[in-house]
């Protein structure tokens, strides 16, 4: 069972993964080997799941940003499409959704011709696909990887 001391911790590493352990320390006003002790169970208990950097992705070349829904031919209860659309390097997400559609994509790629490319080279020969829809995003207003914890839910 968490407390306000694990969700606090959670909060400040989702700030910032890179922060010490003696400066969570002081935040949550414990001894840094007993925030240490509480982060180690977090990550045993898959409350963490990785440590990762944020990258730009324009810095990149990297500056189209699709979403696409996909129709597949397969029986509900099979992923198969799913687990092999996530074989892509340029699908950052992939959502197995309600409504018409299967699969949601979140994709990356450097222009509108690598989006061609990927739709028609690698999307198009996936055999259990019926059919897809592409969103490119124009401005991203708010994309974040934080959970909204407990202990924010009333501060807003």
């Amino acid at each position: 069972m968490m407390d306000k001391v694990d969700y606090k911790i959670l909060s400040l590493l989702q700030e910032n993964a890179r922060i010490s352990n003696t400066e969570i320390a002081r935040q949550v006003g414990m001894v840094p080997s007993g925030v240490l002790e509480r982060i180690k169970k977090l990550e045993q208990s898959k409350h963490i799941q990785e440590y990762t950097a944020r990258l730009k992705s324009e810095s990149l070349n990297l500056s189209l940003l699709a979403f696409v829904f996909v129709r597949a031919d397969e029986p509900a209860h099979r992923i198969d499409t799913a687990e092999k659309l996530a074989e892509f390097p340029e699908v950052m997400e992939v959502h197995h959704v309600a409504g018409e559609d299967c699969y949601l994509l979140k994709i990356r790629l450097k222009d509108n011709k690598s989006l061609a490319v990927f739709l028609r080279e690698k999307v198009g020969n996936v055999s259990t696909i019926a059919s897809t829809r592409t969103v490119i995003v124009l401005e991203t207003i708010k994309e974040t990887s934080r959970v909204c914890l407990p202990e924010t839910w009333n501060k807003h």
